[in-house]
């Protein structure tokens, strides 16, 4: 039985308590908060007995096996690096870290070390994702040639998931003074994981960041100043290029991820707002030699429906069982975080930049 250690307990950390309750091979035995009441109702929600109000505490104390760093993301590098110190295999929330150079240092502290460590991007629960990435990589669509993909939100047009300008867990992803990134910090780490996961490495970009100044200018303490929406065009180590973008400003789409890859021997495609419930297919053609009797004649695609995969959490704990260290590591989390530095870098600039 894998022990875990939970730090931070915040919203998130729910999600990563009830995975690791619910898998016969691992149990939340320890967690630590500095709000001493939200700490004692989150264990007392998942039945956990040790409690503390500092990491350091609990990985002098606890006997745990690893760590579920559910942090804000300013303390991810502190935080990780402590419990990798202390020889505990860590399970860290996206992005990995704040910029490169914190993610590096993260990479760099587990040289010499015998410990899983991966980083939780989400939409890799996706089985139909996951048979996508397959697909592409053997060869079945041929050379690649083409990308796009979207990342979009809604929740500064819609009350979907509650009024933006009332709550504060909204608000401070609206303020870079309250440790906001703004759309290309909090949901460009997932669409650019999701992006080239499949096709390969980005070899330079050229990114626009844009914050819409019309939905104010500060509310409560609150300067309203990330960026709101970007746009990327992207070029890869292969020679296909593509766009990748998010927006918190798509009316009618509450949470949703679009992907589309052609290449010169079919294209696959996916889309959905749930990676589980509504990620368990995508679609696939290789259409490209059939003759066509006339144009009331329909190009096909074909959907492919897959059985579940493990998800990040099942990965991380059979990795832990296995000692082999399955994706998504902190190698690639620190790989996208250079990404969304050069994306920053690219439009304070206004030209393409070299990722490496």
């Amino acid at each position: 039985m894998i022990k875990v250690g939970i730090v931070g307990t915040g919203g998130i950390a729910e999600w990563h308590a009830s995975a690791f309750k619910d898998n016969k091979n691992s149990d939340v035995v320890a967690a630590c908060d500095v709000n001493n009441d939200r700490l004692n109702e989150f264990c007392d929600k998942f039945n956990i007995d040790h409690r503390y109000n500092s990491v350091d505490e609990l990985l002098e104390q606890s006997d745990v096996d690893a760590i579920s760093n559910t942090t804000p993301d300013a303390f991810h590098k502190e935080i990780s690096i402590k419990a990798i110190e202390k020889n505990k295999h860590i399970f860290c929330e996206k992005p990995l870290a704040e910029n490169y150079a914190d993610a590096k240092l993260m990479c760099d502290a587990l040289k010499g070390k015998n410990l899983i460590n991966m980083v939780n991007f989400s939409y890799r629960n996706s089985s139909g994702y996951q048979e996508l990435c397959k697909m592409v990589k053997e060869g079945k669509i041929g050379n690649i040639m083409h990308m796009d993909a979207n990342y979009n939100q809604s929740w500064l047009t819609s009350n979907y998931w509650g009024n933006w300008k009332e709550q504060d867990k909204w608000l401070w992803r609206l303020s870079t003074n309250h440790g906001s990134k703004g759309t290309l910090g909090d949901i460009g780490v997932h669409i650019f994981d999701f992006a080239s996961r499949p096709i390969g490495k980005i070899k330079k970009l050229n990114s626009f960041l844009k914050t819409f100044h019309s939905k104010g200018e500060k509310i409560k303490d609150y300067i309203l100043d990330a960026n709101d929406t970007f746009l990327s065009m992207v070029e890869f180590d292969n020679g296909a290029i593509g766009t990748i973008n998010a927006t918190r400003f798509a009316t009618g789409y509450s949470n949703r991820l679009e992907l589309r890859i052609f290449g010169d021997k079919g294209a696959v495609k996916i889309e959905f707002d749930d990676p589980i419930n509504e990620g368990n297919k995508f679609m696939f053609t290789n259409d490209t030699e059939r003759e066509f009797s006339s144009k009331k004649d329909k190009l096909k695609w074909e959907e492919i429906n897959c059985p579940p995969s493990p998800t990040n959490f099942e990965r991380f704990i059979e990795s832990i069982e296995s000692n082999t260290n399955h994706e998504p590591d902190f190698d690639r989390g620190a790989e996208i975080q250079n990404i969304l530095d050069k994306c920053y870098e690219s439009s304070e600039l206004g030209h393409w930049i070299d990722i490496n």
